[in-house]
């Protein structure tokens, strides 16, 4: 995509929660680095949400793979644009 922030904005991902990408994946969105056992759950689980995203790209997130890297959280957003902690790394 060309244009990453305007797909985000219409696909209804908050701004806030920006990362480098963005995917649509069933009926969720899954915004940056998200671990794929986070994608599994939320797809086993389906909670009503927005979907997951890893804000920014923190060291540690799949990709990101450093030496003693930092913890980081993956969030549920709602479509409301409220966030909640899904999963810690």
């Amino acid at each position: 995509m060309d244009n990453i922030p305007a797909w985000r904005n219409k696909l209804g991902m908050p701004e806030k929660f920006a990362s480098c990408h963005t995917s649509r994946i069933g009926d969720y969105l899954v915004e940056g680095h998200v671990p794929a056992a986070d994608v599994q759950r939320l797809l086993k689980e389906k909670p009503r949400a927005l979907g997951l995203a890893v804000p920014s790209m923190p060291p540690g997130s799949p990709g990101m793979d450093i030496a003693n890297s930092p913890a980081y959280e993956t969030l549920l957003v709602q479509a409301d644009g409220r966030a909640r902690v899904y999963a810690k790394h």
